[in-house]
């Protein structure tokens, strides 16, 4: 006779709840695509090298598009919430794998934390502004903490539907003023200026460069999405190159548009002489179509970076779930919820580390966008650069030793060794300008990235203890799959 009882937990996602639509809503609104057009661009452009940056996003794009290549092959052999620790783990082994599973755990909680400091600097100033209600910004992090706790719990299609209209009002409101702009063609008439050599190399194009890497991160999120895709196989490449081509070309034409607005050699001297460049899309869409799509765009800045909160929170989520379903944390942390089939506990741990650290810097008196926001953001930043190299690098050795699987040798071998040069190359700028991007001392700055090789050394760390007490666990990290 057998006798079964209730559980409450259950180790398996959601399967077939997201199609292609739902998981590129997810990655575009990681990517954050208002809030890195209003907020992120007019820094960039002042900074890098001008009316150039249409130029150096292509560049990215073009990069971009080469990794892509690689990840989504190994995505078709691989279907893993674990994303980057699934496919280095198989591809470099167990060691590395425990590194990157680490690296990537701690990119997507502080990025997600530093982006409830940039919530609630703008929301704190806008309610003052407009209402005349000051509240600490602290208050509106813990109020947006609350309700993306509750949704991050909850089934996925349910934050999924909220993403959806979230991303096609932003999509259409700056699409308007972009197509207002070139209507009128604006300073100068429509042209081809960004792409002349005299402005792509002015300025300093290394720390633009780095501008445009940063704001596509959040596409590479695809795979981790994989388990709870209708037919993953199909749907995470699609998903990948969609997401890359849809954030690269909208930022392209909206950035273009923007110096076409002002002038090529005009929106430098006009960004610095704004007290604050984040103003700056509000003046253009003041200009050229009226007070009303400001106002729009003014709240769904807002709304913009919620998604993105929302976004990260179910990343930085189910890398707490991969990784403690393969044992290298613990076990409680790879369990799903019994009806929501969520990976609830990785979500109320992400949510619990948030308040901490949120609460750590409000205690502090710390500004939420000069500190808070632009030291977590930017060193999440080098850590996806560094994990996308060692995917690409993975993704090379795991073809390589599989000759069995018979993909082609530019999709195997020659793209993802570029990706993997390309993006070390990116990221040795990026350290080196990382006091510029951060705006702090150098030596903080430093202190900063050196906690990168820390989190790798934790990883390798819990990678071995996992080896000397499973050595059959150990072997199948990130082997977990559909």
């Amino acid at each position: 006779m057998s006798v079964s009882f209730p559980i409450s937990s259950s180790t398996e996602l959601k399967r077939g709840a997201l199609g292609v639509g739902f998981i590129i809503f997810f990655v575009i609104s990681a990517a954050s695509p208002l809030s890195v057009i209003a907020g992120g661009f007019p820094i960039g452009i002042m900074l890098g090298n001008g009316a150039g940056t249409p130029a150096l996003l292509i560049l990215a794009l073009l990069v971009l598009l080469a990794f892509s290549a690689g990840y989504t092959a190994m995505s078709r052999h691989m279907t893993n919430a674990g994303g980057f620790y699934a496919f280095t783990a198989r591809g470099l082994g167990g060691l590395a794998g425990g590194a990157a599973g680490v690296l990537a755990m701690f990119a997507y909680n502080i990025l997600q934390v530093g982006l409830y400091g940039m919530f609630g600097g703008v929301v704190s100033g806008t309610m003052a502004s407009v209402f005349g209600l000051d509240l600490p910004w602290w208050t509106y992090s813990l109020l947006a903490m609350a309700s993306i706790a509750i949704l991050g719990y909850r089934k996925i299609d349910l934050s999924a539907r909220v993403l959806s209209v979230v991303v096609i009002a932003e999509y259409l409101a700056i699409l308007t003023l972009d197509f207002a702009i070139l209507k009128t063609g604006g300073d100068s008439g429509i042209n081809l200026d960004s792409f002349d050599r005299s402005h792509v190399f002015s300025g300093t194009p290394s720390i633009g460069l780095l501008f445009c890497f940063a704001a596509f991160i959040g596409f590479e999120a695809t795979t981790i999405y994989g388990e709870e895709a209708r037919n993953p196989h199909r749907t995470i490449p699609i998903a990948t190159y969609s997401s890359v081509l849809l954030i690269g070309g909208f930022y392209a034409l909206s950035v273009w548009a923007m110096v076409i607005g002002v002038g090529a050699d005009k929106i430098v001297p006009t960004l610095q002489a704004l007290q604050d460049p984040t103003t700056f899309i509000y003046g253009m869409s003041d200009h050229f179509v009226g007070p009303q799509l400001t106002q729009i765009i003014r709240v769904l800045f807002m709304v913009s970076i919620y998604a993105g909160l929302l976004a990260f929170h179910n990343a930085a989520a189910r890398y707490f779930y991969a990784i403690g379903r393969d044992g290298l944390l613990h076990s409680r942390l790879g369990t799903t919820h019994r009806v929501h089939q969520s990976p609830h506990m990785g979500s109320v741990l992400q949510s619990l580390i948030a308040a901490v650290v949120v609460l750590i810097f409000a205690a502090l008196d710390a500004d939420p966008i000069l500190q808070l926001f632009a030291w977590f953001s930017n060193l999440a930043t080098l850590c996806v650069i560094l994990l996308m190299a060692l995917t690409s690098a993975a993704v090379f050795v795991y073809f390589r030793s599989h000759p069995e699987l018979k993909l082609g040798l530019w999709r195997g071998r020659i793209l993802p060794g570029f990706s993997c040069l390309a993006l070390l190359a990116v990221l040795v700028l990026a350290v080196i300008h990382f006091d510029v991007l951060t705006g702090a001392s150098q030596l903080l700055s430093y202190g900063l990235c050196a906690v990168i090789p820390a989190a790798l050394i934790v990883g390798v760390f819990l990678a071995a203890r996992l080896r000397k007490a499973s050595p059959e666990r150990f072997m199948a990290l990130g082997s977990h799959k559909l």
